[in-house]
């Protein structure tokens, strides 16, 4: 994957979403440490579970002993709480 610092990004930002709209990804980096992923947008199709973070709790989420998913780690899928 290709390093874009911010400098060439806020040089060329328009050449660079061009780019990815190509299918490039690159890492945006500040300072000379990585910052960011900067990749294309694929749209799931309409009814995948995976377009839908409700509907894909049951695939993410860890069961507990008794086969349900606890309020805590339905907060840690959501809300990327610990």
């Amino acid at each position: 994957m290709k390093t874009v610092t911010m400098l060439e990004f806020r040089k060329d930002a328009e050449g660079v979403l061009r780019r990815i709209a190509k299918g490039e990804r690159f890492v945006l980096s500040h300072r000379g440490k990585p910052a960011a992923r900067l990749e294309p947008l694929t749209a799931p199709a309409p009814g995948d579970p995976a377009s839908d973070l409700f509907l894909s709790i049951g695939s993410r989420a860890k069961p507990s002993p008794k086969g349900k998913t606890k309020h805590a780690e339905i907060d840690r899928i959501l809300y990327g709480r610990p």
